[in-house]
């Protein structure tokens, strides 16, 4: 008898287990995943600098971890591994987590799929973060098709707009500053600021001492201390050679824009996560960068945050003044 009634109460414990199950996956909510709240906005600001009338938090979410355009050396799986992690939803989150902590810009080129989640961003979520992007066509004669994608990112409320570095650095080289020119003077037609982007010292060389107006630079920055770092060999190699997560010259990088008047946006500031964010941030700040563009997973925005506000507060014989 005693088996017989455990045996009813296991089949009822079940029915009753499968019934609760069935319930729960038919109900409204199972439907579908509600999307995350918009994380509490922190209490202490982060602070910031303006390029022309635009206020920028001075760590800008970084585009490349949301792009999936990683860039992992040899380990091949990282590429597909941020993929697999950063879902459109997480990418929303990690929007968000950003302004939550304060940042308020995020800057990166436009593939279309990175893009509509931008604008579902402002649209779904109500989404404030600012947008500095660089348009990836073709820098060509008359500007065609480089001209409907700055027109389509102006519709679209971005609010800078820079020329890709990929794009500088080749121009720069076949000596075509006629087409760097043109193409930062075409977002100024449009009321926004305009930028260049460089991995090449050259290109902020040769925009200063050609006299092209753009409102800032996007360059890379880091120090060469880390273990993957180039060697004294390599550094003769022809810039087209460099892996694009290098910075080459960070000393003379330093020491010229010392002499440039203009805003300075520093980005590969930790090689690609070869850096740790404390001494990347440090590097940047200390020695003439004014703001720090960084790849960011959700998970990291907090402690980069928190490091970049020390670091800001400690910043110590800096020789070039804020210039934003």
């Amino acid at each position: 008898m005693a088996n017989e009634m455990n045996r009813r109460a296991f089949v009822k414990g079940t029915l009753l287990s499968s019934t609760s199950l069935a319930l729960a996956l038919n109900s409204p909510a199972a439907e579908a995943p509600k999307p995350s709240p918009t994380p509490t906005p922190t209490k202490d600001a982060m602070p910031k600098g303006k390029i022309g009338k635009l206020e920028i938090s001075r760590l800008i979410l970084g585009g490349n971890l949301l792009t999936h355009f990683t860039h992992s050396r040899d380990l091949k799986y990282v590429y597909s591994l941020a993929a697999h992690y950063n879902t459109d939803e997480k990418i929303l989150e990690t929007l968000a987590q950003a302004e939550a902590h304060g940042i308020n810009c995020v800057s990166m080129h436009n593939p279309p799929h990175p893009m509509s989640l931008l604008r579902r961003y402002r649209k779904e979520r109500g989404g404030k973060i600012q947008w500095i992007i660089c348009p990836t066509a073709p820098i060509e004669p008359g500007l065609a098709q480089y001209r409907q994608m700055v027109e389509d990112l102006i519709k679209d409320g971005c609010e800078a707009i820079y020329l890709w570095g990929v794009r500088g650095d080749a121009l720069v080289a076949e000596k075509k500053l006629d087409l760097v020119a043109q193409a930062v003077e075409l977002p100024k037609q449009f009321g926004v600021p305009s930028g260049v982007g460089a991995h090449s010292l050259d290109v902020v060389k040769a925009c200063e001492q050609n006299g092209v107006k753009a409102d800032f630079y996007i360059k890379t920055f880091h120090h060469h201390s880390y273990p993957t770092g180039p060697k004294p060999e390599q550094l003769t190699a022809p810039y087209s050679e460099f892996p694009g997560y290098w910075c080459k010259n960070p000393q003379e990088t330093a020491d010229f824009m010392k002499s440039v008047k203009k805003p300075w946006i520093a980005f590969k500031t930790m090689a690609a996560g070869a850096i740790p964010p404390k001494q990347a941030f440090r590097h940047a700040f200390n020695n003439g960068a004014d703001f720090v563009l960084a790849g960011m997973f959700d998970f990291e925005i907090a402690e980069d945050v928190k490091l970049a506000k020390e670091t800001l507060a400690g910043v110590a014989g800096r020789e070039r003044p804020w210039l934003a």
